[in-house]
């Protein structure tokens, strides 16, 4: 809702000058508590889950492990490559021992540069082997690492679609996590649509948050595509929670702008089922009645009153 003048004198705290000033109209939706994003956690390999350490509702934080797959098939290659591993070795030291003798032989002059080379020649090729089955080993090791599923962003578990045992492939879905960061997704008629602006306040019924007082947010984000007539906005409102996601909340929003007389509500008397104000005139006071309209709901003035009737702009009003 706009800023209204509604001026009280610094002077006197019980005084307050009229002013008519732009008011908001306001029009109820539904809006829902949505995670501003929903990142899915995957799998990398495919396997079996194995572990699974995360349930509905859990809170997780950035890269917390929630999961881990197993494949016995990479355990079954990772003793292989050790057993080839074991026999290049092997081969390495022989060659190593070849190379050293027979370099003592034609430093003497006893063998040929020939024979010198095929000894190193089957020493680079038994080094080169084993250097190759190093690295074979080391993407097998990174490719069991990888079946540890992390949490991609900190935030509460929506949903786990596996239990352990389940058998997954590569890029399947371990879990959903909404992000902490909640928001309201609003969904306004189109013919509303022209009077929605990024950096308009939204006010919601604290009762629907079992809360007492109303609480006020300002929509961030309003979407270009309308779906089923209507447009979708996102509004971020503190202390929405951060369990629940898809609660739906009634939000009264802009429904266009118009001049108003508002004052606070301590400067309205009831008597008798008539609404009266108190004016300062002349050096006195007189009790002017008026016609009470809507309650004008604002963060800094939650009390204020529509005057639809009785009151002019230039009118001070005293409690008293």
């Amino acid at each position: 809702m706009s800023t209204l003048a509604l001026l009280a004198s610094p002077a006197v705290a019980d005084t307050f000058t009229v002013a008519a000033a732009p008011v908001r109209d306001e029009k109820a939706v539904f809006a829902t508590v949505e995670s501003a994003n929903v990142v899915p956690a995957r799998a990398r390999i495919g396997g079996t889950v194995v572990r699974l350490a995360v349930k509905y509702g859990d809170e997780v934080t950035q890269g917390q492990s929630i999961a881990t797959i197993g494949d016995d098939k990479l355990m079954l290659q990772t003793r292989s490559l050790d057993a080839q591993m074991a026999g290049l070795q092997a081969q390495m030291a022989q060659a190593t021992i070849d190379l050293e003798r027979t370099q003592n032989l034609f430093d003497k002059g006893t063998v040929a540069r020939s024979r010198l080379d095929e000894v190193r020649t089957a020493f680079n090729v038994a080094d080169n082997a084993l250097k190759a089955r190093t690295a074979e080993r080391a993407v097998i090791e990174q490719q069991l690492a990888e079946g540890t599923v992390l949490a991609p962003t900190a935030g509460r578990v929506l949903k786990v679609p596996v239990t352990p045992g389940t058998v997954t492939m590569a890029g399947e879905t371990i879990a959903q996590i909404a992000e902490a960061n909640f928001v309201l997704r609003l969904r306004v008629p189109e013919r509303h649509a022209r009077f929605l602006k990024v950096g308009d306040p939204v006010r919601i019924d604290g009762e629907s948050l079992g809360r007492g007082e109303a609480l006020f947010g300002t929509v961030r984000l309003i979407y270009p595509q309308i779906e089923d007539g209507r447009v979708v906005a996102d509004a971020t409102v503190s202390g929405l929670g951060d369990y629940f996601v898809g609660e739906r909340i009634r939000v009264w929003v802009s429904a266009g702008e118009r001049s108003a007389i508002a004052v606070p509500a301590g400067f309205v008397l009831t008597r008798f089922g008539i609404d009266y104000v108190r004016l300062a005139r002349d050096g006195s006071t007189i009790d002017v009645p008026v016609q009470r309209g809507r309650a004008l709901q604002r963060p800094d003035q939650p009390d204020a009153i529509e005057i639809l009737s009785g009151l002019v702009p230039g009118d001070r009003l005293v409690t008293q």
